[in-house]
């Protein structure tokens, strides 16, 4: 069996595992804050390749635009901008993906996508990310974009911004830290438990973005007719309290033969990003036709 050093690497923290076969139990788990360099990345990964001994092969998640073993654009990392990961370790067979398709991945193999043909995921945290099982296929895209919904946009008032999105700007992690402030809470985590809690002005202020992110979806579901939406990252938290109202706002928005659409959380939470990339690892770069 294939020996892989798997890693989810996001913007803020960086995990890691090593995957020999069983993806209910990976060794060496970690977590910690991201690297700030690329001289930085280059050498946690090799510590972590010595610390775990023989590695045949590198799967790898990162939150932004890949193609191929290339990091073409990572707004939140730009130190891995136009970088090739194959180059840097010649020696490893790498699988690269963008995070929510690597987070796809885990699912369509072994979570709330497995016996799908057409699905899509958004993994919401610090920005939105997203990815689409279509006939059975995890689509790149032209150029490995096909993973961008962050940048979906339902205001025709926005002037838009040049390293994020409108829905990313409304509905992320981001967005709910801002609205935790106007009711005196820490950020957003505080408030998805205040509004779990009961508390009617935190699940006031939850709908804004569960609205804007059902309208947005809207047009994702129309286009695509999938058999589900899974939604990771950290708003899979609050599911049970923004389910309402973005389903609300979704369906107003769809035919009536696509208004049954599921919005359902992934099986694996925050952990799909990092049992993708052990998954693309062993697979190699063909990983998005792994079933």
């Amino acid at each position: 069996m294939t020996r892989v050093l798997a890693i989810d690497l996001g913007g803020t923290n960086l995990r890691a595992a090593v995957f020999t076969g069983d993806i209910g139990a990976l060794d060496m788990p970690s977590r910690e804050p991201a690297p700030a360099s690329l001289d930085a990345f280059v050498a946690r990964v090799q510590a972590l390749r010595a610390e775990a001994g023989a590695i045949e092969a590198f799967g790898i998640a990162v939150p932004g635009l890949v193609e191929g073993a290339v990091c073409r654009w990572i707004p939140n990392l730009p130190f891995l901008d136009g970088v090739d990961i194959q180059a840097l370790f010649p020696d490893l067979l790498v699988a690269l993906g963008n995070d929510a398709q690597i987070a796809l991945l885990a699912e369509v193999v072994e979570g709330a996508a497995k016996g799908m043909s057409d699905a899509i995921l958004l993994a919401i945290g610090t920005g939105i990310g997203s990815a689409v099982l279509a006939n059975g296929r995890i689509v790149a895209g032209a150029h490995g974009g096909a993973c961008s919904f962050g940048w979906a946009c339902a205001d025709i008032k926005d002037h838009g911004e040049e390293r994020s999105g409108w829905l990313e700007r409304v509905a992320s992690g981001r967005a709910l830290d801002a609205l935790a402030a106007q009711i005196g809470l820490a950020d957003g985590r505080q408030l998805i438990a205040a509004a779990q809690g009961g508390e009617l002005a935190a699940q006031t202020l939850l709908e804004v973005p569960a609205r804007r992110l059902g309208t947005a979806l809207a047009g994702a579901v129309a286009l695509l007719d999938p058999q589900a939406v899974l939604i990771s990252g950290g708003l899979a938290e609050a599911l049970d309290v923004i389910r309402p109202p973005l389903l609300a706002a979704l369906r107003r928005q769809l035919p009536s033969h696509l208004r049954g659409i599921e919005v359902r959380s992934g099986r694996f939470g925050p952990g799909a990003g990092l049992i993708g990339a052990a998954l693309a690892g062993r697979a190699g770069k063909e990983w998005r036709q792994v079933r």
